[in-house]
């Protein structure tokens, strides 16, 4: 078993990180930099920077804010999200050193974006992040949601995730927006109905309030890394605890 990366995430509106629960309800979280270079020093094996109002508000990502946050880093990789619509927004944030892209309801939209950007960058570069909702209408049981979880695609989220990898994606990310903020723990079914249905890394994301959910999103969830928010920015648990209590477990960690 590879070890697993532990992931703090960075949602971010109006220049601020923020933390909210089902993807409302949004509470300050600190300054980016900041952040960044906190858990730069914790022993982040990456960080994500979600841009969560840019769909929502019909605008592209942030670059100043990806690129404050990249010299914040260091060496350590940084995924970008939120507001990525085509091959130049890709192209841009990996010139300015980011690792990573994730798009999503661009994807939904457009999913030849995918395929275009995986040949055009790599797929190692391109994530494609999966919002989803319980709904016992779809097959799987869960609905993919888009432009911040206000709306419904009437996609199943299994067949979408079979189908980015079909289209050359990388990585998949998929939030419980059941879970997201919760703190009641990563929304199992879910990850795992989506890690079970491709080969590709998938982090888990969405509900982490627990040492023992983060076990629990390997475990059960069969994922491959970990990604969590408000358990780290308001310091319920640091990194290293996460990591002590993986490898006390027998989850291969990162040091």
């Amino acid at each position: 078993m590879e070890p697993v990366s532990i992931i703090p995430c960075l949602d971010m509106k109006d220049g601020r990180v923020v933390k909210g629960v089902n993807f409302v309800d949004l509470r300050d979280a600190g300054d980016p930099v900041e952040n960044a270079s906190f858990y730069q020093a914790a022993g982040a094996d990456e960080v994500a920077m979600l841009d969560i109002a840019a769909t929502v508000e019909g605008r592209k990502t942030r670059l100043a804010w990806a690129r404050a946050v990249v010299g914040a880093l260091g060496d350590v990789p940084l995924t970008v999200g939120g507001g990525v619509d085509d091959l130049s927004d890709i192209d841009a944030l990996l010139e300015m050193g980011v690792s990573r892209v994730s798009m999503n309801s661009a994807a939904v939209a457009r999913p030849e974006l995918v395929r275009e950007a995986a040949e055009r960058f790599g797929s190692g570069r391109i994530v494609v992040a999966i919002d989803g909702r319980r709904n016992g209408e779809m097959p799987s049981g869960f609905e993919v949601v888009v432009s911040g979880g206000q709306k419904r695609t009437g996609i199943d989220c299994v067949e979408w995730a079979t189908r980015c990898e079909g289209l050359g994606a990388g990585t998949l990310l998929p939030t419980s927006m059941d879970g997201d903020g919760t703190l009641a723990g990563y929304d199992i079914p879910f990850t795992r109905a989506i890690a079970d249905a491709v080969s590709l890394p998938v982090v888990a994301s969405g509900g982490a309030g627990t040492l023992e959910h983060f076990y629990e999103g390997v475990k059960e969830g069969h994922a491959t890394a970990l990604l969590a928010a408000s358990v780290f920015h308001f310091r319920t648990y640091t990194i290293e605890q996460v990591k002590d209590y993986l490898a006390s477990r027998g989850i291969p960690v990162r040091l």
